[in-house]
């Protein structure tokens, strides 16, 4: 038995990926394509051939970067699924290009990059305009990312 383990990372033993039979893979699911949690956003299964297995075809969208990423593999074979979740946050203010984000619970996170493109412009100028807004992030593979902003409800 090895003496130097490491328990210091207070993980409740959740993985970040579980595996899921190619064949119940549907559109829109995710899945691991190429090491990134990918949506599914088309997939084909070819008949089975002389040699074994009917194949399926997969083309997935990076949830956080958009890219494209395609992949074959038998339908009876396991493949990696994300364990994907979504959070949202109350902005409360932007530094140095990171926001801050409340929790429902009142705590304050800071570690958060505004995201690149349209969306980091369009929350940049709602909170510059003094909007209150909600900021969705998703969680995935110890990856995270705001992928969209919302205006809050009046009360």
């Amino acid at each position: 038995m090895d003496d130097n383990l490491d328990f210091t990372t207070g993980d409740a033993g959740a993985s970040s990926t579980f595996p899921m039979q190619c064949s119940a893979l549907r559109k829109n699911g995710y899945v691991v394509l190429r090491g990134r949690p990918c949506r599914i956003v088309e997939m084909s299964t070819s008949k089975t051939g002389k040699h074994g297995h009917a194949k399926v075809h997969m083309v997935g969208l990076d949830i956080f970067t958009s890219r494209k990423y395609e992949d074959i593999c038998p339908s009876t074979h396991n493949v990696d699924v994300p364990t994907v979740k979504r959070n949202d946050y109350q902005l409360i203010g932007i530094t140095d290009g990171y926001l801050s984000l409340m929790t429902d619970n009142g705590e304050v996170r800071e570690d958060l990059k505004v995201a690149e493109g349209d969306l980091g412009k369009e929350i940049q100028n709602r909170y510059e305009a003094g909007d209150d807004v909600m900021i969705t992030v998703q969680h995935a593979m110890n990856l995270e990312a705001a992928v969209a902003v919302k205006l809050m409800a009046k009360q």
